[in-house]
């Protein structure tokens, strides 16, 4: 191994002699022995690693060939050489700053990676380590990373790509959705969209013509949506199954992305062929465009999801644009279902009653009992708002029960307080409710706890219903029937209408659908089919032993005519809206004014 030995003046010592200096430091000079320098030869020869070793001042003071080949010069061409010159690491202020305080002792280690220069005009991408070794000179070592490198960058790209479409995958999309939400704010139009699309009816292909042929169908799918997205550049990507995505960076608007969607459908109706299949197939496109300010990956993804689900509730095969509106309203149905059981615990709920008043004599007859939820954050909400979510989570038999008992104990307030003006109270009941619950044992136990007789209670079950009951829902009926509770069909007319049917069921009472009554406009403007129907439905429900009740009663001239035609009692804005019970007390001590 050649090289100065360190100081200057200093003559370095034959290669015959027994020892020869090597500088480990500035003040120390090291001696090898020549069975050391052996050592060094022989691990430098038979090493693969390209190594070296440097002076304290950071010149090579030995190389072996490998280290060589990968810089393509010699050995002997680099003994002498500055190693950070020869590594290119003058040119990087900090890798250079750190170079020299591993060789000044005030670091141990440094560990860097750039392209070395060679001097055919190439260059390697590699990975340099410099270290001290104690009381040795310092050690270089340079690898060969650009293969390595090259391998991750394989690596990675099958582990962000689709391995059937060959698109990019959910992983790599989020992370260029990510992206986008974050630059674009200070860059182009500042705007985002995207396309998220799935294929109706693919699942059928899959079961019917197998996996195979489903494969090669999503890899046509995903060939058309490139060549939709190629002339905006826009990225494509599966997401998963047969979902897709088509992210719209620099957005210029709801125009172009709607556009876009458009294009999708039109490419996707034209038939696949495939495997020898000929194949049609459609999607729904759920679409978001928005300023990039203050969205993010996850908050678009679910605007996209939700605008999707409604491309497929109105009815497929179609794309349908992001409604902040709608999506509010689901919001607040999703809110509102969340809390729907407590708000029942804490006692949220309240009571209005409407009148149902005879029409031949003006005298109330009853009052329908009607729930409203005193929400703490949205007010007060009427039943349309929270029943149907109620039936649909099962807490309606909670709230059935409070409702019934609340009602109840309201009717035996006013049966006390006014005994000579017995009043009806008309309580809903959900189909659940009979299913769910022992509606005849609740119904018995809360009359028997407020002491309301059982002909002051009537319960309200829509026409679709009770028609084709049987099993438990008509014992129940039949049970509540003997009891002495009036059983009333709500919403008659809208449904089977069957009325032979319901001769055989305890029924006692029909409520005519608002959609009659409308048809009673006016004597200028009559309409006589309307009233033709009412009065055959009046005249057979009479025959079967039924009253009748008519509801959305909203004038004195509606109100007339249904007196003529016979209806028993109506039930109206012309009598009174839903009211408070201290307002319906007024009413028995005054009478319903009309209005």
């Amino acid at each position: 191994m050649g090289g100065p030995s360190g100081g200057p003046g200093v003559e370095p010592e034959s290669p015959e002699s027994t020892a020869q200096v090597i500088t480990q430091s500035h003040t120390s000079p090291l001696r090898l022995s020549e069975a050391e320098l052996r050592d060094y030869r022989a691990a430098f020869t038979i090493s693969q690693s390209a190594m070296a070793l440097l002076g304290p001042d950071g010149t090579v003071l030995a190389a072996n060939d490998a280290l060589a080949g990968l810089l393509g010069t010699s050995p002997e061409g680099m003994t002498a050489v500055a190693a950070d010159t020869l590594l290119g690491l003058t040119g990087d202020p900090h890798a250079g700053a750190a170079f020299h305080e591993v060789l000044t002792g005030r670091r141990d280690r440094l560990r860097c990676t750039r392209r070395i220069g060679r001097p055919d005009g190439g260059s390697v991408h590699a990975e340099i380590t410099l270290a001290r070794t104690g009381s040795r000179p310092l050690l270089l070592t340079v690898q060969d990373v650009g293969e390595r490198d090259g391998l991750r960058e394989q690596l990675r790209h099958l582990r962000m790509h689709d391995p059937v479409t060959r698109l990019p995958n959910r992983a790599l999309f989020f992370e260029r959705l990510a992206d986008a939400c974050d630059s674009a704010p200070g860059r182009g139009t500042g705007r985002i969209g995207l396309c998220y699309l799935d294929l109706d009816g693919f699942k059928a292909v899959n079961d019917t013509l197998g996996h195979r042929v489903g494969d090669e169908l999503l890899t046509a799918v995903a060939g058309r949506l490139l060549d939709c997205a190629k002339p905006g550049g826009h990225l494509v990507a599966r997401l998963g199954g047969d979902e897709f995505a088509l992210l719209l960076r620099d957005s210029t608007g709801t125009g172009q992305a709607t556009a876009l969607a458009t294009a999708v459908l039109d490419a996707l109706r034209q038939p696949f062929d495939v495997s020898g299949h000929r194949l049609a197939v459609s999607a729904s496109v759920g679409v978001v465009e928005r300023e990039a300010s203050g969205t993010t990956a996850t908050g678009l993804m679910q605007a996209a999801d939700t605008t999707l689900y409604w491309a497929k509730a109105d009815g497929k095969a179609r794309w349908t644009l992001f409604d902040p509106e709608r999506n509010e309203h689901r919001m607040t149905r999703q809110a509102l279902s969340r809390t729907l059981r407590q708000a029942v615990e804490r006692g949220e709920f309240v009571l209005d009653y409407q009148p149902l008043v005879a029409l031949d004599t003006g005298r109330l007859r009853g009052v329908e009992a009607l729930v409203r939820w005193e929400h703490p954050h949205f007010g007060r909400l009427a039943p349309g708002r929270f029943i149907g979510l109620a039936e649909e989570d099962g807490s309606i038999v909670q709230l059935g029960r409070w409702v019934l008992a609340e009602s109840c104990r309201q009717a035996r307030t006013w049966q006390l307080a006014h005994p000579d003006a017995p009043l009806v109270v008309s309580v809903n009941v959900a189909v659940r409710q009979v299913w769910d619950s022992d509606l005849v044992a609740d119904v018995a136990a809360i009359l028997r706890e407020t002491g309301l007789p059982p002909r002051l209670l009537q319960l309200e079950l829509t026409e679709s219903a009770v028609m084709g009951s049987a099993g438990r829902p008509l014992q129940a009926l039949h049970a509540l029937h003997e009891m002495g509770v009036r059983i009333a069909i709500d919403d008659f007319g809208t449904g089977y209408s069957n009325l032979a049917y319901m001769s055989r069921l305890p029924v006692s009472a029909l409520k005519l659908d608002g959609s009659f009554v409308q048809g009673f406009r006016s004597d200028e403007h009559p309409n006589p089919a309307d009233e033709t129907i009412v009065e055959a439905l009046v005249d057979l429900a009479h025959r079967l032993g039924l009253t009748v009740t008519a509801e959305c009663v909203e004038n004195a001239e509606q109100a007339e005519r249904l007196r003529r035609i016979g209806c028993d009692t109506g039930q109206g804005w012309h009598y009174s809206r839903p009211v408070g019970a201290e307002k319906i007390s007024g009413l028995l001590r005054t009478g319903p004014a009309a209005h």
